[in-house]
């Protein structure tokens, strides 16, 4: 059946077409997989910033416009990673979607600027004055694509790169909290800088979470958390960091009054992930990595979920 497809010419809207678009977006952008945590993501940012502006709830279409806006970044990144490591796929792997012909970078492209289209009417919908915000955003996707005009310097330190390449995280919660507190002409309360910096270090837990592997699973051209710096380091640096956003994401509860019960969800959760990572340390069959990564998702899920949820659970409760 890939096969069939791969040699599939520009398809269009053919149901062969379709169906080489569906076989992408199972291997290189699941939306079953990351549907429920763009979700997750957007549904958090808008709860939590109308909890803080005092609101009797968020609005829904601020809620589907928010997660549409968030689905199109994270696609927009996907392409963007398409596009700069072209030249790595063709060389070290090849079954991925483009080398192997099932759908071209051009194609991408035209799919990154419709939804690029999409982001714009929405914004012009809710307030026009989330352009700003939202070309923020895509100047900041720009760098990262362009590997901020360093490419060589950052490949040899792939921490600067981690960190650096998170930032987009907070870029796009923010824009995605501006849905609701921009249109309320409220200003960003302080409460919501904690949310943002919790972002950047969900994002730090997910990167690090797929890039850890077992001895078995590592592949020549694949860089990945658990070579660079061995599974040890590996496992301690994604608990930290999953510490870290623990801490500010009960930094940002407390200013709605939840901060001892995301600080308990949060806890006892840390304490798996801890079970997982001695798993990965000391027993590290093939496999082994898909539960790390399982792990990082499901933390960076609870955290949303508990932040979106607390304000209103606590006020009405």
């Amino acid at each position: 059946m890939t096969e069939i497809l791969a040699s599939t010419p520009n398809g269009g809207l053919s149901s062969t077409g379709l169906a080489r678009w569906w076989v992408y977006q199972r291997e290189r952008f699941p939306l079953l997989a990351h549907g429920p945590l763009i979700a997750a993501f957007s549904a958090s940012g808008v709860s939590f910033s109308a909890a803080l502006r005092g609101a009797h709830g968020p609005a829904f279409p601020t809620l589907v416009t928010a997660f549409a806006s968030a689905l199109c970044f994270f696609f927009q990144l996907r392409v963007a990673d398409e596009i700069k490591d072209a030249d790595e796929d063709a060389r070290f792997r090849a079954y991925r979607p483009v080398p192997r012909g099932l759908v071209t970078l051009d194609e991408l492209r035209t799919l990154g600027i419709a939804a690029g289209g999409l982001q714009i009417v929405l914004a012009m919908l809710v307030d026009v004055r989330l352009l700003g915000l939202l070309v923020l955003v895509w100047a900041y996707m720009a760098l990262m694509r362009a590997e901020f005009f360093a490419r060589d310097w950052l490949r040899r330190r792939p921490l600067t790169v981690l960190w650096t390449h998170m930032l987009v995280m907070p870029l796009i919660d923010l824009y995605v909290t501006a849905c609701d507190w921009l249109p309320a002409r409220s200003a960003v309360a302080p409460g919501l800088r904690w949310f943002l910096v919790a972002s950047f270090f969900n994002g730090i837990v997910v990167e690090i979470g797929r890039k850890m592997r077992a001895p078995d699973d590592e592949e020549q051209g694949v860089d990945t958390y658990s070579a660079l710096w061995g599974r040890g380091r590996a496992a301690i640096t994604f608990l930290t960091v999953m510490a870290a956003a623990m801490s500010c994401a009960v930094l940002a509860a407390n200013h709605v009054g939840a901060a001892r019960w995301v600080g308990a969800v949060l806890m006892l959760l840390w304490l798996g992930a801890l079970g997982v990572g001695l798993t990965f340390v000391r027993n590290p069959r093939r496999g082994s990595g898909r539960r790390v990564e399982a792990m990082a998702g499901v933390w960076t899920l609870v955290v949303y979920l508990s932040l979106g949820i607390a304000p209103w659970v606590f006020r009405h409760g």
